[in-house]
């Protein structure tokens, strides 16, 4: 894209500061619009040292109201963001519905500055390269305007700036090694920014080169080009993304009325394989942090099958330290002004530390899709993006298991009689526990599909037959140990 990028012509002064002014008022009445339509608007601003990417934002952000407009200054990742996901620092910095977040520099920035360094392999930057493409893809899929800006200038401009800056003790601190080092291999990094920049060109999310040789004019292309991309986002009131393809290779699993439900244990044999699992289990815990594996281990089921008290045998087998069991409810509203997968990202361990979900990110597929809270295409898309998700964290080194805890009609009809007529158990069922009984077939129906979609090679279901929930106990924390023990292996 840089080798063929032709320069507009720059206008004279008094043209630009007409239609600088004018473009101003234009872009701080839709922000009015974008509160009103919900509309989450993210910008990020990439391009050369010394390009003069903060002075130019500064300009263009000056009217807006800085209650619903936010400046991210995304520097090197620190060591905490180190030890989570690629994009993880990103994604959960994304803004609001109704509210603008300015990035000065990306996943851009990273990515190529670790590549041109030799920080990172040809094959490590290509499967960043998939990430990022992703990533923007289900921001726009999910009702974001994600407006890119490359700041170019040449290798001259760029060294008689950082010159300047140099020379002067009050600006010096702005010249890091890596403008000297980039001016100094301007060739290799202009070539590797348009690749990249070609690579991630989409339609969903193009990429707006911006002249910086003069900043008034780089102020005015900036401003020109944002107001445009929110008027075209402001008159799209319909919003269906389509439905991609499945990429990723399955596993082929059973439907739930196949799966038999009556193994058990006794008494005895519980009692003697808990102890024996949760010493292994805890041998296990601290292997996985010395080796920096994280483990997200993720329940869905019926209700009263028994998720509870899985998760209270899992967990007492870990040190407390190095755990954290995040129970998902509804989201709260500002989790719902955000892409549903953002309270998800924000809940992801820190390698060597273990997250148990109790609920996840599922709920897309089924409470969502049935109650109505999201449209069909949000729930028909959510299948690919979740595997999307789930790669990622295969990527990152996460061991990821998965369980669906399976009981029979009858069985849940027993526990949810025995909770409503025990009073210290009656907290746990509720009248909406009723009422997804009653919708029993539609939810059976919608979890075949979601087990079918989304159980793939890298991240499979594990079913856990718990008529006898001493059984699926034993049977969750093999499962567990054995995962654990092939990643560690």
């Amino acid at each position: 894209m840089l080798k063929d990028f032709v320069k507009e012509k720059r206008p004279g002064d008094e043209e630009i500061n007409i239609r600088l002014e004018e473009a101003r008022k234009k872009l701080a009445g839709q922000q009015i619009l974008i509160k009103d339509k919900k509309l989450p608007v993210l910008v990020v601003l990439d391009g050369w040292g010394a390009a003069g990417k903060g002075s130019v934002l500064g300009k263009v952000i000056k009217d807006l109201d800085p209650r619903f407009a936010k400046t991210e200054t995304l520097a090197a990742p620190t060591q905490e963001e180190l030890r989570r996901p690629f994009l993880y620092r990103y994604f959960v910095r994304i803004p609001e519905a109704g509210k603008i977040s300015f990035f000065d520099s990306s996943w851009m920035d990273e990515t190529t500055k670790s590549y041109l360094l030799k920080k990172t392999s040809e094959e490590e930057y290509r499967e960043n390269i998939k990430s990022i493409k992703r990533f923007e893809r289900q921001l726009s899929d999910n009702g974001y305007l994600l407006v890119k800006f490359f700041f170019d200038i040449s290798e001259k401009e760029q060294k008689k700036r950082i010159d300047t800056l140099k020379d002067n003790d009050d600006t010096k601190w702005r010249v890091g090694d890596f403008d000297k080092w980039q001016n100094k291999h301007y060739k290799k990094c202009r070539n590797t920014y348009d690749e990249y920049l070609t690579d991630t060109n989409q339609f969903s999310a193009p990429w707006y080169i911006i002249d910086s040789k003069n900043r008034k004019w780089a102020i005015l292309q900036m401003t020109e080009a944002l107001v445009s991309a929110i008027d075209t986002a402001l008159s799209n009131d319909t919003h269906n993304a389509p439905l991609l393809q499945n990429t990723f290779r399955l596993k082929k699993m059973p439907l739930l009325a196949d799966i038999p439900l009556d193994k058990s244990l006794t008494d005895e044999e519980y009692r003697k394989k808990l102890s024996d699992l949760q010493h292994e289990l805890s041998d296990l815990h601290n292997k996985i942090y010395h080796a920096k594996v994280p483990v997200i281990i993720a329940y869905e089921g019926w209700d009263a099958a028994g998720k509870g008290g899985n998760i209270k045998r899992i967990a007492a087998a870990l040190d407390p330290r190095g755990y954290e069991v995040q129970p998902i409810a509804s989201p709260e509203p500002h989790e719902k002004a955000r892409h549903y997968l953002w309270r998800f990202w924000n809940r992801l361990p820190k390698d060597g530390h273990i997250t148990i979900f109790d609920r996840t990110w599922y709920g897309r597929v089924m409470v969502e899709r049935l109650e109505g809270f999201c449209s069909e295409n949000d729930w028909k898309r959510a299948y690919n993006e979740i595997n999307e998700f789930e790669d990622e964290l295969r990527k990152w080194g996460a061991v990821l298991i998965k369980f669906w805890v399976q009981i029979d009609k009858d069985t849940q009809l027993s526990r949810f009689t025995e909770r409503q007529n025990t009073p210290e158990k009656q907290w746990k069922i509720t009248d909406e526990d009723w009422r997804n009984r009653e919708k029993w077939d539609l939810y059976e129906t919608a979890v075949n599909e979601m087990i079918e979609k989304t159980s793939t090679e890298y991240a499979p279901w594990h079913i856990l037959e718990s008529n006898d929930k001493h059984y699926a106990r034993i049977k969750a924390l093999k499962t567990i140990i054995s995962e654990i023990n092939k990643a560690l292996a």
